[in-house]
């Protein structure tokens, strides 16, 4: 605590901020509201949705041509597509991820990996994992990370 802090609680005032200037009220600040905006993996999403929607359309002819028309790299346009191999349910909930105050839930890469796996319900199992534990998806490195271990599928080893 500083000097200025100590005098303002023994005094009654409140520092806060008019534009680029600190001023000393004696009405303390109102709380700070946390700023909530849909999450980066929740847009990239969405844009996967709507890259998808123009090659059923037929709008473009290829993935290649897909990249040159939004500006990206193809291999980039593949991962952005790879994320509609998710579960739906896994799906819906990535779309309702939200951040707060800038810090993202998780990011789109690691959500890469769940992506890769093609039997939804290990993806369910390490989506709850990953909803239970803040880093579980982590470890996984890819569909050759599967293992059957006495009769139930381990996420990990190999």
């Amino acid at each position: 605590m500083t000097l200025v802090d100590d005098l303002s609680a023994r005094c009654g005032l409140f520092r806060t901020r008019v534009g680029r200037r600190v001023v000393m009220t004696s009405t303390p600040p109102a709380p700070r509201v946390p700023t909530r905006r849909p999450a980066k993996a929740a847009r990239m999403l969405a844009l996967a949705h709507h890259l998808d929607g123009e090659v059923l359309r037929e709008e473009v002819r290829s993935r290649s041509a897909l990249a040159r028309r939004h500006g990206v790299s193809a291999p980039r346009i593949t991962q952005l597509l790879n994320l509609l191999l998710l579960a739906p349910d896994i799906q819906a909930d990535v779309l309702e991820l939200e951040a707060i105050d800038g810090v993202e839930p998780i990011t789109e890469k690691e959500l890469r990996p769940l992506a890769r796996l093609h039997f939804w319900p290990d993806q369910r199992a390490l989506w709850a994992a990953r909803k239970n534990s803040s880093r579980a998806l982590s470890r996984i490195r890819g569909p050759t990370a599967l293992v059957r271990v006495e009769g139930k599928r381990e996420a990990g080893s190999r």
